[in-house]
């Protein structure tokens, strides 16, 4: 029982740190799969770490028949039980060309085309685990159409695995580095200023 407690207890407290660093990569590429209504789809996916909790993600992906999409997402990650381990919310715009079934109540078809130029807002949500390298990711990723398509709504269901390319303490050495440079450049020497005088 107390151990049941102890470690409900810790999941609970996770939730609720905001200032623990939630993800331990800068950079990380790799491939999507993703599943919805009308089929699967694969692709490329990769993550920049911009600020403390928050990455921007690119998408592309295609079913290599109709359905081609490009999106870009900015997402907070927020640790479960630690840094490995996070889930992550974020929002973001998509494009692409995809296919569309418009139905004619008149006479009772459904008119199917494809190549639509598309455009959308997308929301995402998700789970991510880093390790050795890896980082292994579960999302939902809901899409609102603005223009193109017939459909409002659609959602997709995703599985990503990425290889990380950047560390995120090498990402955060060198923007250390980067700074002490900037203050350098800003201070004059102590003896430049008895030479003035």
């Amino acid at each position: 029982m107390y151990k049941t407690s102890l470690v409900l207890f810790i999941c609970i407290q996770s939730f609720f740190i905001q200032d623990i660093f939630a993800q331990r990569y800068g950079s990380a590429l790799g491939l999507r799969i993703g599943n919805n209504s009308n089929g699967r789809t694969i692709g490329l996916s990769g993550q920049q770490r911009v600020f403390k909790q928050i990455t921007l993600e690119g998408i592309v992906q295609s079913d290599f028949d109709r359905n081609t999409t490009f999106h870009l997402l900015v997402e907070r990650h927020n640790p479960i039980i630690s840094k490995r381990f996070n889930y992550y919310l974020g929002a973001g715009v998509s494009s692409g060309w995809e296919e569309s079934f418009i139905k004619v109540p008149e006479s009772n078809q459904i008119i199917h085309t494809y190549g639509n130029p598309t455009t959308g807002v997308d929301l995402v949500g998700g789970i991510e685990l880093t390790m050795a390298n890896t980082v292994i990711s579960l999302d939902y990723k809901p899409n609102f159409n603005l223009s193109g398509r017939e459909e409002f709504y659609r959602s997709q269901v995703g599985i990503s695995a990425r290889i990380v390319l950047v560390k995120s303490k090498e990402q955060d050495k060198k923007r250390r580095k980067r700074e002490r440079e900037k203050r350098k450049k800003g201070r004059t020497p102590i003896f430049e200023t008895f030479k003035k005088k």
